[in-house]
C-alpha cells in the first residue's frame, strides 16, 4: 500500500485577501473546541477505514492555521501518530502569517510538535503589502522570519511576484533581502486574477494591470538566478529549496502519492486494497462541515473511483511540474496498468520535444525544460489525451 500524507484544513482567517480564492472564511468568533473535536473525529473516521499505513508528512493548511489554538495542533499530531506508522523524521508543517499575534504563538506550536513553518510573507515592500491586503507590515515580516528561524529546524516562506508596476531590479532586491533572512525554502506565486475575488472585480474595472507575457517571464527567470545565489534550486515550478529542504508533503502530491484531507473542503486521493484509487472531497462550509461530522463522523460529499485515464492525466499534470519530471513506469503503475502512450497524444509529445519544451532524460524520465516550465499551463492540455 502507498504511504500517506495527511492534510488538515483550518478554514478561518482574520481577513479575506483580495486575491485569494481558497476555501477560507472570516468569522468574528470561532468555537475552537467544536472545530478541534470535529477535526479529531473526522481523522479517526478516516484512520479506521484506511488502516495503519506509513505516514510521511502532516500539513496544517488554510485559511490561517496559526489562528487555531496550539492545543488543537498538539491533539491532532498525537492522534495522527497513534493512528498511523509515522516516519521517524515525520515532517509536520504549519502555515502562519507574520502578524505580531501569530508570531507570539510560534513557540507554542513548536512545543506542540510542529517542526516546519510555512510563513506567508508575500512581500517585503510596504506598498505591495497594502495592495495585497495583508495585515502585517515589512518590519513584522522580518521579525517573524527571525523568530521562526530561531524556533523551527525547517522554514519556508511565500512571496508573490508579477505585481502591478513591479520591475526586475526591485524584485531582485526584494528576493535578496528575503533569502538572506531565511534561505532554506521559497514558494513563489505569480499574481493571477481568480474569478470571484475582490481583485477580479477591480481588474475588470481596469483599476490595475499585471505584468504578463515576457515581462512576467523575466521576473520568473530572475527568481531562479537570485535563489541560486543562496544555494536554492527550482525543484518544482513554483518552489525552490536547498538540497534536502524540499517539502516532503508537497512532493507526495506532485509524485501522485496517496493523501488524506481532513477539514472543510479538503480533497484526498486514497488507494484501496483492491487497487482502486478513490477521489473524495468534503463539504466546504465550516459550520455545515462540523455538523455533518458530528452526525456522521465525516463530511464527505462525493467519493468516486478514478478511471485509469483520469489517474494518468492527474499524475502527468502534477509530475511535469517537478524538475525531476515523471517516470512512465510510475504513471502506468498509478493508473492501474494503462500504458504511458495511451495517456498522451504521441504526435503532440514529439512536437513538444522537437520544439524544446519537453525532453527525455538519460534515465528515461520525461521532463519540462526551463522554457517548457514557463508554458506548462498551455502545454499540458495539448499533451494529454
Amino acid at each position: 500500500m502507498e504511504p500517506l500524507a495527511l492534510y488538515i484544513h483550518w478554514p478561518f482567517c482574520a481577513a479575506k485577501c483580495p486575491y485569494c480564492d481558497f476555501n477560507s472564511h472570516v468569522r468574528e468568533r470561532v468555537d475552537q473546541a467544536r472545530f478541534r473535536a470535529a477535526l479529531r473525529r473526522e481523522l479517526a473516521f478516516e484512520a479506521a477505514r484506511t488502516g495503519r499505513r506509513p505516514l510521511l508528512s502532516l500539513f496544517f493548511g488554510g485559511g490561517t492555521p496559526s489562528l487555531m489554538e496550539p492545543e488543537t495542533a498538539a491533539a491532532l499530531i498525537e492522534d495522527a501518530r497513534a493512528a498511523f506508522d509515522a516516519a521517524p523524521d515525520l515532517e509536520i508543517t504549519l502555515e502562519a502569517n507574520p502578524t505580531s499575534v501569530e508570531t507570539g504563538r510560534l513557540a507554542a506550536f513548536r512545543e506542540a510538535g510542529v517542526n516546519r513553518l510555512s510563513l506567508g510573507v508575500q512581500s517585503l515592500e510596504e506598498e505591495a503589502l497594502r495592495f495585497l491586503g495583508r495585515r502585517h507590515d515589512a518590519a513584522q515580516a522580518v521579525a517573524a522570519l527571525e523568530a521562526a528561524r530561531a524556533l523551527f529546524p525547517r522554514l519556508s516562506f511565500d512571496l508573490i511576484y508579477a505585481r502591478p508596476g513591479q520591475t526586475e531590479a526591485s524584485w531582485r532586491a526584494e528576493l535578496r533581502r528575503a533569502l538572506a533572512l531565511a534561505a532554506d525554502h521559497l514558494s513563489l506565486y505569480q499574481l493571477t486574477i481568480e474569478p470571484g475575488t475582490r481583485f477580479a472585480t477591480l481588474h475588470a474595472r481596469g483599476e490595475f494591470a499585471l505584468p504578463e507575457g515576457e515581462e512576467a517571464a523575466r521576473l520568473y527567470r530572475a527568481t531562479e538566478e537570485e535563489a541560486a545565489r543562496f544555494g536554492l534550486r527550482p525543484y518544482e515550478v513554483s518552489n525552490y529549496a536547498k538540497p534536502g529542504a524540499e517539502s516532503r508533503h508537497n512532493l507526495q502530491y506532485w509524485r501522485y502519492g496517496d493523501y488524506l484531507g481532513i477539514g472543510p473542503g479538503a480533497h484526498q486521493r486514497l488507494t484501496r486494497e483492491d487497487g482502486a484509487l478513490l477521489a473524495a472531497h468534503r463539504h466546504r462550509a465550516p459550520e455545515e462541515w462540523a455538523a455533518r461530522v458530528a452526525r456522521d463522523g465525516h463530511a464527505i460529499v462525493e467519493e468516486t473511483p478514478l478511471a485509469p485515464t483520469e489517474r494518468a492525466r492527474e499524475a502527468l499534470l502534477m509530475g511535469l511540474r517537478l524538475a525531476e519530471g515523471v517516470d512512465p513506469a510510475r504513471i502506468e503503475a498509478r493508473s492501474g496498468g494503462l500504458p504511458f502512450v495511451a495517456a498522451v497524444d504521441t504526435a503532440m509529445l514529439a512536437a513538444l520535444i522537437e520544439e524544446g519544451y519537453l525532453a527525455w532524460t538519460a534515465a528515461g524520465r520525461l521532463v519540462a525544460t526551463p522554457e517548457g516550465r514557463l508554458r506548462l499551463d498551455a502545454l499540458l492540455p495539448a499533451l494529454l489525451r
